[in-house]
């Protein structure tokens, strides 16, 4: 349990800051948010940090004990 977590929150932040960065970028309509620069760069921040919480956490739970 204490791998599987973080490593899911960490996938689940990837995915949120792709689509908010598709979505400030414009490619991804229907939203207050589609076309706004800052949600983009919000969104690279919650990618970035999505995929360090994910690749440390897989990582952590490889090492041999």
């Amino acid at each position: 349990m204490k791998t599987w977590l973080p490593i899911g929150l960490g996938v689940l932040l990837v995915l949120a800051g792709g689509l908010w960065a598709l979505q400030g970028l414009g490619y991804v309509g229907g939203s207050s948010m589609s076309g706004a620069r800052e949600w983009f760069w919000i969104g690279l921040a919650t990618l970035v940090v999505g995929l360090v919480l994910a690749v440390s956490a897989f990582r952590r739970g490889r090492r041999p004990r």
